[in-house]
């Protein structure tokens, strides 16, 4: 860069000499502490905005979780587990000892109970705890995991648990990996399943679910299952006035409603079928019921040439249909 040298003969004075000044490239502007504070104060309201999101997610997922009808102690040991995550990822932050978070399940209790609706919001609860990268349920039985010679079992196996990565496996009836003895491959799948659970301990919840006796047996049958499995919850059957309560959500849900007569009957009927069948308390058997009763009053309807508003939401006494077969 060429350097200016004027020479002043005036009066004997030095000459001047003229350095020119280099201007200053972006990157080396002088960041004022203006600018840091405010880009810091920036980065702290995402946090708390992304803070405040998850935890609306959160309350809408735990509300979800209070509609369901009865379920008080499932609800309550879910509560308590989304409480035991944060504690211990609060005393993460501060270094203190945290225990680990194995969250591996046991679900025992009679088909259509809520288990699999539960284990959904499991799932979605600790996807925003980030616990979960995905918080998806991926839902299976003996058939999608043992496979009909050597081998094919453990495929199957792992096939199964890499699309349940970053969410819940969730397997109905489980104990039956078991029941086919020593030289059956549901034992493969056992073993299969043993390993991802410490392979993927981080990324994956798995929820075995079935009866209640069958699942203890199944816990019997594999001493080191049942350390794996640390927290087991029981879902009951439901109540006869649970049982109503659903019967009127699904008919509110599609726009239809119990005439007062019809309630009284609806109450009879399930009370005989609870009678009959001791483990017919399931919302399954309830849900068969009421497509059943709205298909017969759409034939009722049918045979006039109108219908009032009314009369097409109004379920009747006439209407109501028992099920050939029960659980």
């Amino acid at each position: 860069m060429p350097i200016r040298v004027t020479f002043r003969p005036e009066n004997n004075q030095p000459p001047v000499v003229q350095t020119p000044v280099t201007p200053k490239r972006d990157s080396e502007e002088t960041i004022y502490p203006e600018s840091f504070h405010s880009r810091k104060a920036q980065s702290q309201a995402q946090t708390q905005a992304q803070a405040a999101s998850n935890h609306n997610e959160i309350a809408e997922i735990l509300a979800e979780l209070d509609a369901l009808v009865g379920l008080a102690t499932v609800k309550q040991l879910i509560r308590e587990l989304q409480a035991y995550v944060e504690i211990q990822k609060r005393r993460t932050r501060e270094k203190l000892a945290a225990e680990p978070l194995v969250l591996h399940m046991i679900f025992r209790g009679n088909p259509g109970t809520g288990k699999t609706t539960v284990a959904r919001l499991v799932g979605k609860l600790f996807r925003e705890m980030d616990v979960l990268q995905k918080g998806h349920v991926i839902e299976c039985e003996r058939a999608d995991l043992v496979g009909e010679y050597i081998g094919h079992t453990a495929q199957k196996t792992r096939d199964q648990v890499k699309k349940a990565l970053g969410g819940v496996l969730f397997i109905d009836e489980a104990y039956s990996l078991a029941r086919g003895g020593e030289k059956d491959f549901g034992k493969e799948a056992i073993d299969a399943l043993v390993k991802a659970m410490e392979d993927n301990k981080n990324n994956l919840i798995l929820i075995l679910a079935g009866y209640r006796n069958e699942m203890d047996w199944f816990m019997q049958t594999n001493p080191g299952l049942r350390s794996r499995f640390p927290i087991h919850i029981d879902f009951p059957d439901y109540t006869i006035e649970e049982l109503l309560a659903i019967a009127e959500s699904m008919l509110k849900t599609r726009q239809y409603e119990l005439a007062t007569d019809a309630r009284d009957a609806l109450r009879f009927m399930l009370q005989g079928i609870l009678n009959t069948h001791p483990y017919a308390g399931n919302a399954r058997l309830v849900r068969n019921m009421i497509e059943r009763t709205i298909r017969k009053q759409a034939v009722r309807l049918y045979q006039r040439p109108n219908s009032t508003r009314d009369e097409l939401m109004q379920i009747l006494a006439c209407d109501l249909v028992v099920e050939d077969k029960h659980p």
